[in-house]
This record gives structure tokens, sequence and C-alpha cells, in this order.
């Protein structure tokens, strides 16, 4: 019978049927984030080209920043200039040739000028967002000179700091006479300024305070700058940052934005984590089925052996029942051939075979009920049992025993382990069709004791020694593949040791190993 080839049909089959689904599901699945990743960059493109928008708005007010501050520039240039004409008059026309490059001045109304002399004092202002009449509004306990001295230094303060944002310019009225005219950007410049850093505040409050944008950050042209991010410190650090670079650059490639003609920023981002989360979700699903179905087919298991067992040690007690009446009968029989007058030998010989009948149930009455292990000759159990084989066995098959120590005792259980050498001795004649060389040799190392028995059969391929003791596996046409994996169970169950085929090659014949402690 081949119940085992046909049950590892249905497994392999099964096997792929299960294969094909999680295929098809890690298909669809991965599909599925491949589509939702495609969404998110469509959506981090589109941000994007908002923001070259909002850069282009920045690039043109910063043209029309620098065109306004090269005009106020030169304006000043002129001023200075016809000041510089007005101040070689002589000393008796000074105040009407000084009064006009004031009047050239004064026309200017959006312009602030603070104009100081030598000594750092206050000679003329204009275009002020302040006047030394508020000051007074605000410090009405104060005398006008005392305001008028805060008014003052205020000025100059102001005017030195201007330096900072736009050259001044010293002119020499007359001999000893300096003066210095100090400037600030006008109000439309301020205007436009603000509204540029208005712009790039902006983007990077939305990059930062944005919650659903994806891990971004942005640098400098030659990228050694953090401009705006929203990843953790950590990931900057300068010691981090190319790193995270890199692995930016390898999930996405970064995109350019020009905020200035000589300005071009990056863009690096990633996928989003919930993105990442979701890319590793099919697996870690799979993984938790897989767990369950691991530890469900471990409980059919373990119940499907557990009743096996019951089913095996039930059938063995019921043989072994059934066999109990005929024996007894038999018995009987033979003391009554015994008193006949007949030929003694056959009544002896029918006794043999009686009591080995009487052996045979012993062993199946022991099947699942703990077999108690005595301390005897392992040679003399194995010896015995390799005997009566011999003189029931055809001619043509040579029997050897080979044994380097004539006592060797261990704990077995007698009944049982001739049960296991009558069996693998019983397949090795039947793979030699009757005809071969069969041999047992016992050896004794340290801490165990090892039982090897060979054949000139036919031998085993690889696939048939993997599944040699596995229930249902048979070579034999009318053979239910129950034999070796019974021998199995009793050497290792019952005596704690091993039974596995040592080597076989086609042609050749096999050699199987009992291996006990001692």
């Amino acid at each position: 019978m081949k119940l085992y080839s046909n049950k590892q049909r249905w497994k392999i089959v099964l096997l792929f049927i299960a294969i094909g689904l999680v295929g098809a599901s890690l298909y669809i699945s991965n599909d599925i984030v491949q589509k939702v990743a495609m969404r998110e960059r469509e959506r981090v493109t589109q941000w994007a080209d908002a923001i070259k928008k909002r850069a282009e708005l920045v690039r043109l007010t910063n043209h029309s920043f620098d065109q306004l501050r090269d005009k106020e520039l030169a304006e000043m240039e002129l001023w200075i200039a016809a000041t510089k004409e007005i101040s070689k008059s002589t000393p008796l026309n000074f105040q009407q040739s000084y009064d006009l490059p004031l009047k050239i001045i004064n026309r200017n109304n959006d312009i602030p000028v603070i104009v100081l002399d030598q000594d750092r004092n206050v000679s003329t202002y204009i275009n002020l967002d302040f006047s030394i009449e508020e000051m007074q509004s605000k410090h009405p306990d104060l005398e006008p000179s005392e305001v008028k001295r805060m008014f003052d230094s205020t000025l100059v303060r102001l005017a030195f700091s201007w330096v900072k944002i736009n050259p001044s310019f010293t002119i020499e009225i007359y001999d000893d006479l300096f003066m210095t005219y100090f400037y600030n950007d006008s109000r439309d410049l301020l205007r436009l300024e603000k509204e540029r850093d208005s712009l790039i505040q902006a983007f990077n409050k939305e990059l930062i305070e944005n919650p659903d944008l994806v891990p971004v950050v942005l640098m400098n042209s030659d990228t050694t700058k953090v401009i705006a991010t929203n990843l953790d410190s950590t990931a900057i650090q300068p010691e981090n940052i190319r790193t995270t670079l890199e692995e930016l650059k390898g999930r996405n490639e970064p995109i350019s934005i020009q905020f200035t003609d000589s300005d071009e920023y990056y863009v690096f981002y990633a996928n989003s984590p919930e993105l990442s989360q979701l890319q590793l979700f099919p697996y870690i699903q799979f993984l938790i089925i897989g767990l369950f179905i691991f530890i469900g087919y471990i409980i059919f298991s373990t119940f499907r052996k557990a009743e096996q067992n019951q089913v095996w040690a039930g059938m063995a007690k019921e043989t072994a029942h059934q066999l109990g009446t005929p024996l007894s009968s038999l018995m009987a029989w033979i003391e009554l051939l015994r008193n006949m007058d007949m030929d003694k030998s056959i009544p002896e010989e029918m006794n043999k075979d009686i009591e080995r009948l009487t052996k045979i149930t012993d062993r199946f009455s022991k099947i699942g009920t703990g077999a108690q292990l005595s301390t005897t000759n392992i040679v003399e159990t194995s010896e015995s049992i390799f005997e009566y084989l011999k003189s029931r066995s055809p001619k043509k098959v040579n029997f050897d025993f080979q044994c380097s120590n004539a006592t060797i005792e261990i704990p077995h259980n007698a009944p049982l382990l001739e049960w296991v050498i009558e069996n693998i001795c019983k397949n090795a004649i039947d793979a030699m069709e009757g005809e071969g060389d069969l041999t047992l040799s016992i050896t004794q190392e340290s801490n165990k004791v090892i039982i090897d028995i060979s054949d000139t059969g036919k031998g085993m391929t690889p696939k048939e020694q993997r599944s040699v003791f596995k229930p249902g596996f048979t070579t034999k046409r009318r053979g239910w593949g129950l034999g070796l994996s019974l021998a199995q169970r009793i050497v290792k169950e019952y005596h704690k040791g091993r039974l596995f085929i040592l080597k076989s090659e086609l042609g050749k014949g096999t050699t199987f190993r009992i291996q006990l402690s001692v």
C-alpha cells in the first residue's frame, strides 16, 4: 500500500495552493502600497511645485528689492555730490549754499536720513517713524531739554545702526566742519523686504508645523546647510546629516527649488511613516497568520499523535487478547500429541512455535503500557532472536553474528527489543529476496551500545531513507508500512535510544543502527 505516498502527494498539493494564495495576497497588498506611494509622491510633487511658485515670487521680490535699493543709493549719491559742490562755497555765503542741499534732501519723502557733524551732534533728520513730540508725550514729567537730549541720543544710535545696512557718506562743508549722512531703506523697500521674509517664514512654518507632511529636509545648493526640516535634531547633526541625505536620496530624487538667480535649494524627502508601515503590514500579517497556523498544526499534530498512540495501543492489546484463546488451545493439543505414539520431535517443534507466538502476544500486550526495563545481557537477547530467524529463513541467506564482548548488560525490555531486531532482519531478508549476507554486530563505546544490522540487498534511494520510518510508507505490495515506525517508537520512547539508517547504497545494501545508552 502507498498510504504515505498518497498523503505526501496531498501535502504537496495543499502546500502549492497555500503558496499561491500567499503570493496572490502579497501581490495585491504590494499593488495597493505602490498606488498609495505613487499618490504620496504626487502630493509631494504638487507641494514642491507650490513652493517653486512661492520661490519665484520671492525671487521677483528680491529683484525689485535690489532695483529699489540701487535707486535709493543713486539718489543719496546724487544728494551727496550736490552737497559737495555746494560745500566749495565761501564761508560768507555758506548758509545760503547749505540751504540748497537741505532743500534737495527735504524733497525726499520716503528715505529716512540723519545728518551728524563731526562731534556727533544731530544737524537734521527726515522721514523718521517717530518725533520729539511723541517722545515728549511719552515722558511728560521730563523737561523739554532733557527730552531733546534723549531724542538726539536715540538718533545717534539709530544712525550708526543704519551703517550696517547702507554705507554712510562724510563730506567736508568747509574747513574743520564735516557732515556725515546716514540713511536707511525706504518704506517701500522695507515693505518688500518684509514680504520676502514673510514668504520664507511661511514656507518654514508650513514645513515644520505640518504634521501630515512627509519627512523633508531643505538644503542649500552645496548641501552643507540645513535651511528647514521637520526631522528630529539628531538626524541633522553634522556627523549624521550626510547619512540622512543619502538615505533620503536613495528613496526619492531630490527636488530643485531656485529662490534667486544665484541661490538654488534642494528638497530631500522620504515616504511617510504610515506608508513605510503599510509596506511591512502584509509581511507582518502573514507572519502572525503563519504563527497561528503553526501553533494550530502543533496542537493538531499532538492530538492526532495521542489519538494514534491510543489506537495502536488498543489494537495491540486487542490482538494480544485475541491470540490468548487459540494459544491455550494449541498448548493443550500439543500435550495430547506428546501422549500419543508418534515422533517426539513434531510436538517439540510445534511447542517452539507456540512459545514464539506467546512471546509475540507478550510484545503486543506491552505496547502503550510503559514497558519495564530490566538490566540483562543485550548480547543474549540479540543472539537468541537472530538464531531463531536463522533457523526459519531461506538457506541462501548467510547469517553472521559478531560481538566484541560476550556479556554486555544494559537496561532494556527483551521482548520489545527482539521485536525491533526481528522487524529489521525480516525487512533485510525481503530486500535481499532470499539470497545474500545478513550481519548483526554489537559494540560498546564508553557509555553506549551500538547494534548494526547490515544486508546486501537492493538498498534505498535518499527519498526512501527520509520516509522509511514514517507510518504508512512501504515498498512492498502488501505491506502496511508500520513495522519500522513501531520499531523506532520502541527504541526512542521506551529505551530512550536512536534507530536510524547508518548507510544505504543502491545495489549494495543497507545498514540500520540501534544506539542504546548503557
